[in-house]
């Protein structure tokens, strides 16, 4: 038996690409064990026992690595910086590939491709035009706008599962039973806060603060929907429109001293969020308040400082959340300090829990994956509740499959916590 294997180097910091990295596709072949090779135009190089008989299933993972923009004659343009921009498809893919590296096969075997979607030399289009994307059991992409909706095309006409890792939209595809969004779409995350709501505090005020604005538009109209699906709301849910500028003095009008009230910041705008945390924290001590925000507000400096609206939590949505207590973590923590000599990021453990996840479902449910999503001895890091979306009533197929299964967490004194 033949083993031979290469990695991606640190990327980080002061550190250079070392030389065994090339700019084109990387690929590796697992027999139980791993081979990593580089492609340099039609020349590669690999090692593998020879199971003429034995199904070889090949899986495709896409990341944005612009290597061809870092890379001059396979040495960085800079010898002191690489840039920021590329470092969540680099640890996603670093995730990835530690995840082929500890997968156990059974002796079967797998092919996995990995490609850097901002290629010059060999784009999307022209990895489809010439075909060598077709022998594909399962395409997997760090993803999102316009290559997100070249590799969902690509799917839908080929039938083969593609698994969106990273990117909380379904960019406007439709008709495509093929694509799963791990990530979860804006319009799910309302679900989600709503049935929080309704199972916790459906007794309390509610108020859905909400600003001008098409995204703000479109949220007040999720949960509308959401509250109104039997004709009528079932919950009293009081919508506020304001501006920018909301005070305290205009939220304690509306507010009951004698009364829980939950309030449902509308929007994804930074500024915002100050604008209703500051005035929620102004009168907290006379009004007893649950603030809720958006998915993305768990990234909002103004809440990561400990001494930020001290002792006054507020709330976010997400689909990940890892209690850092299994053996997969163990796993990626130590062979990504080792490898790296630092942590992995988060784009690192999403990169390592997609690919486990999904290949091994590929050689579990070969040709049958979408009828398996939810098979819960295959969880890695991260609950997932996939369902099917159907974007029309009556339609007989769904337009795609998506992560329904969030946690509610909440930022006190700039650390965050599952709440539920």
């Amino acid at each position: 038996m033949i083993s031979a294997a290469s990695h991606l180097p640190l990327l980080n910091g002061n550190k250079n690409f070392k030389s065994s990295i090339k700019k084109a596709t990387m690929k590796k072949t697992i027999l139980g064990f791993f081979v990593l090779v580089f492609f340099t135009g039609n020349k590669y190089l690999f090692a593998q026992e020879n199971y003429n008989t034995q199904k070889v299933y090949k899986v495709g993972v896409f990341a944005p690595l612009y290597l061809d923009s870092v890379f001059t004659n396979y040495q960085l343009r800079s010898d002191k910086t690489i840039p920021k921009f590329i470092m969540p498809a680099v640890d996603f893919v670093q995730g990835a590939e530690i995840a082929l590296d500890t997968l156990s096969l059974f002796n079967q075997r797998v092919e996995a491709f990995i490609y850097d979607t901002k290629s010059f030399t060999q784009p999307l289009p022209w990895l489809i035009q010439n075909k060598l994307l077709d022998s594909f059991d399962l395409i997997i992409g760090c993803v999102k706008d316009t290559d997100f909706k070249v590799l969902a095309d690509f799917s839908a006409k080929k039938n083969i599962p593609f698994i969106s890792a990273t990117y909380p939209n379904d960019g406007g595809v439709s008709g495509n039973p093929n694509l799963i969004i791990i990530n979860s779409t804006l319009k799910a995350h309302c679900e989600g806060i709503y049935s929080y709501i309704l199972q916790n505090h459906g007794t309390d005020k509610i108020i859905l603060l909400k600003k001008p604005g098409v995204q703000e538009d479109k949220i007040a109209s999720y949960f509308k929907t959401q509250n109104e699906q039997e004709g009528k709301p079932l919950l009293n849910i009081q919508t506020i429109h304001v501006d920018s500028t909301i005070s305290s003095y205009f939220l304690k009008s509306r507010l009951d001293s004698t009364k829980r009230t939950v309030i449902i910041a509308a929007s994804l705008d930074e500024s915002f969020a100050k604008t209703v945390a500051n005035a929620c924290f102004a009168i907290r001590k006379s009004y007893p308040l649950i603030l809720i925000g958006m998915p993305n507000w768990d990234g909002f400096k103004i809440f990561t400082a400990k001494n930020a609206y001290k002792d006054f939590p507020v709330h976010f949505t997400t689909p990940y959340y890892n209690s850092k207590s299994n053996w997969f973590n163990t796993t990626l923590t130590n062979e990504y300090l080792r490898r790296y000599k630092t942590k992995p990021s988060d784009m690192a453990y999403r990169g390592f829990e997609t690919i486990y996840m999904f290949t091994k479902l590929l050689l579990r449910y070969p040709g049958n994956i979408l009828s398996h999503l939810n098979d819960k001895s295959q969880t890695i890091f991260n609950e997932h509740n996939f369902r099917p979306v159907f974007l029309k009533k009556g339609a007989l197929q769904p337009d795609y499959f998506e992560n329904k299964h969030l946690y509610i967490m909440r930022i006190l004194n700039g650390a965050v916590s599952r709440e539920w």
